[in-house]
């Protein structure tokens, strides 16, 4: 399906040559939003909105039929790791089947697993995961063992392909209490809360 792209800035989702970014055409029934301000275009089968860990609603009305074929959207990226091959839509009460349905095929068509999820802060994954983090960063704090066995643990012992700790640095422990502080600020969940080590990351100014 075509689609084409309004770009304001450098997409956190689609970096530049990405294949998606050179895939857009000139004009189309999708529009994707990187960065711009979002205008109802009721013309279209679906607007969409690329979002970080904020609402959907922070940037239209939830509750105007205006906006019903709008549709958020995060491609899951750890850090400055490659991007990953999924995408979360996001829909809020007024976001019709139609315009999910219109969005889903299209990142379908470009390559992309699609999950939907509705308009609520960190979406999915970074809801799961964030905690993990978390819990992993207090352990190291409190000296439980060395960030290597914690990880080695989690390899070895849970299947995972990399540890908590070097996975979460490799993200950016300052992109990390972004997230979380977005998350505790949303939901008040002790388990969101930031800990230690990426509040200090971020006071030092790194990502």
């Amino acid at each position: 399906m075509s689609y084409v792209i309004k770009q304001q800035g450098e997409s956190r989702s689609f970096p530049p040559g990405d294949a998606f970014l050179a895939g857009a055409a000139a004009r189309a029934d999708i529009v994707v939003h990187l960065g711009t301000p979002v205008a109802a275009d009721s013309s279209k089968k679906a607007v969409l909105v690329e979002l970080d860990s904020e609402y959907l609603a922070d940037h239209v009305a939830d509750d105007d039929a205006a906006h019903a074929n709008v549709v958020g959207f995060a491609r899951f990226r750890n850090g400055t790791d490659a991007p990953s091959p999924l995408v979360e839509l996001v829909r809020m009460r007024v976001t019709s089947a139609a315009a999910v349905a219109s969005a889903k095929a299209m990142f379908e068509s470009a390559g992309f697993t699609v999950v939907v999820c509705d308009d609520q802060a960190g979406r999915i994954l970074d809801r799961l995961i964030r905690p993990k983090y978390n819990a992993a960063l207090r352990f190291l704090d409190e000296g439980l063992a060395t960030a290597a066995d914690m990880d080695t643990t989690c390899k070895l012992g849970l299947g995972y392909p990399d540890g908590p700790i070097e996975r979460v640095i490799r993200g950016g422990l300052g992109h990390h209490c972004d997230v979380t502080e977005t998350l505790f600020r949303s939901y008040g969940t002790p388990a969101y809360a930031p800990p230690r080590m990426a509040l200090a990351a971020k006071r030092r100014g790194e990502i």
